[in-house]
């Protein structure tokens, strides 16, 4: 699941989109690359996200398994995932 785009079900935050950085047994945390960077991401319970099977760029999931990420690229590619929503 690391890697993948994620959307909020539940919350304050609720139909946002992050990237889920690291997973545990409950819990995913999550990065926008803005308020919740790599440095302080947002600890989400599993059932308060909703999966997103679509990527802009395949190769991100194992570029961010591997930690060759950083916030201007989650940035980015969240980015690129909100324009290809909008067409």
């Amino acid at each position: 699941m690391t890697g993948m785009l994620a959307s909020s079900k539940a919350g304050h935050d609720k139909k946002t989109v992050y990237v889920i950085i690291k997973e545990e047994t409950e819990y995913v945390y999550l990065a926008d690359g803005r308020l919740k960077t790599l440095e302080k991401p947002k600890k989400k319970n599993k059932k308060h996200i909703q999966i997103i099977k679509k990527y802009p760029e395949p190769e991100f999931p194992e570029r961010v398994k591997a930690g060759q990420t950083d916030d201007a690229e989650i940035r980015r590619v969240l980015e690129q995932y909100r324009k290809s929503i909008t067409k």
